[in-house]
């Protein structure tokens, strides 16, 4: 009889079709121009944890077990050795490179490859920290309901220090997520939120529902994913990216619930943030100065997880 030869990917989660335990995607691809250094690696912890270990811990208190982490070609080389030397060696890892960085909907499709065929996924950012709250809310919902689904929290608890961020504002109807608008130059100012970007309104209150591109995705979805970046002009705009594509197929089949957290969404933007990040999760301990991550390539360990790097398949 002939049999099929199992992916490591399957292998290492011993699959089967009762398994619903969702694949946390994690987009580390993006350049970091504002931030000037590779941003996943930004050391945040009191032990030299950098922030892609915080995310996994916290994906790991949640649920998740198997990580695909989008990196570009410069710096994923770096994430992979880091991971080696730092992550716990139960976890299944695959590394996948976005051959071009110009969005996150081709980040998600690069990851792709990495994923199993009718299986929920959860997509995060690389630079932030999503609180175990979130984290547990998402993947409970992929898990029980398996269907897509953004992560809302209050603009209050997603803004660190005074310096301009991007927010996309949420309107919802019964549950169901209706709109996505990125507001650009929003800033904290005397407990307010100012927007600088000529749009209405020009204030938001701080109970105001934003994504910070934290989604759970049908994986049939994909399909839909792949016609909108074939059909994307990038001579015009030179990224597509998650909250465009959620926006423009919203309604009809395409339905994406929202579930609010109560967590604190805490992000790296700019340099000065990175000492404002540390005091928040280390609040005794002194910090002086923002440092810049120092990352030392060493022999890999024998227990450390095994990390597949593979080019993306669907860019150029």
């Amino acid at each position: 009889m002939t049999t099929t030869k199992k992916s490591r990917v399957e292998h290492s989660i011993n699959f089967h079709p009762s398994n619903t335990r969702p694949a946390l995607v994690i987009m580390a691809a993006g350049r970091a121009h504002r931030y000037g250094a590779i941003k996943p690696l930004a050391p945040v912890g009191l032990n030299g944890e950098v922030l892609i270990d915080l995310i996994a811990q916290e994906a790991l208190t949640a649920g998740f077990r198997e990580f695909v982490i989008v990196v570009n070609e410069d710096s994923g080389p770096i994430i992979a050795e880091h991971i080696r030397r730092r992550w716990w060696s139960k976890l299944s890892v695959t590394l996948v490179i976005q051959s071009t960085t110009n969005g996150t909907l081709g980040a998600v499709l690069a990851a792709k490859q990495a994923l199993l065929a009718g299986r929920c996924f959860a997509v995060a950012n690389a630079d932030d920290l999503y609180g175990v709250h979130a984290m547990t809310s998402l993947f409970e919902y992929l898990r029980d309901v398996r269907t897509s689904v953004a992560v809302g929290y209050q603009i209050g608890n997603a803004v660190v220090g005074e310096r301009p961020v991007n927010r996309g504002t949420c309107q919802v109807e019964n549950g169901r997520l209706t709109d996505v608008s990125e507001r650009h130059g929003v800033r904290k100012v005397a407990g307010a939120f100012l927007v600088d970007d000529g749009g209405a309104p020009e204030t938001l209150s701080a109970d105001t529902l934003v994504s910070m591109n934290l989604w759970g995705f049908k994986y049939d979805v994909l399909k839909d994913m792949k016609v909108a970046y074939d059909a994307h002009d990038f001579a015009v705009a030179a990224e597509i990216n998650l909250p465009e594509f959620v926006n423009a197929n919203l309604g009809g089949t395409f339905e994406v619930q929202l579930i609010e957290t109560t967590s604190r969404c805490i992000g790296v933007t700019h340099p000065q943030d990175l000492a404002e990040v540390q005091h928040i999760l280390n609040p005794n301990a002194v910090v002086t100065a923002p440092v810049a991550a120092r990352v030392e390539v060493s022999r890999t360990c024998e227990s450390a997880p095994t990390v597949e790097i593979k080019s993306g398949l669907v860019l150029v």
